[in-house]
């Protein structure tokens, strides 16, 4: 008596990357809005999806001057 085996590795690992890649462009989405309303290129979104890196950015976003301020001061 065989037994066959069946690969169901690849099958669930693509399953999990698209639920994967939609949170993590709705993740980028507002964060890009937001870099981009303060007078900053919008790529500074991408680093939302480093760890540790994120918060730094944040507390970089909070402190530094905004561009988009600088006329109404």
């Amino acid at each position: 008596m065989e037994t066959t085996t069946v690969e169901t590795t690849s099958y669930y690992g693509q399953v999990g990357l698209i639920p994967l890649l939609i949170v993590l462009v709705l993740a980028v989405i507002p964060y890009w809005k937001i870099w981009s309303r303060t007078g900053h290129s919008g790529a500074w979104a991408l680093l939302m999806l480093v760890p540790v890196v994120n918060l730094i950015s944040l507390w970089v976003l909070a402190f530094k001057d905004w561009p988009a301020l600088r006329g109404r001061r």
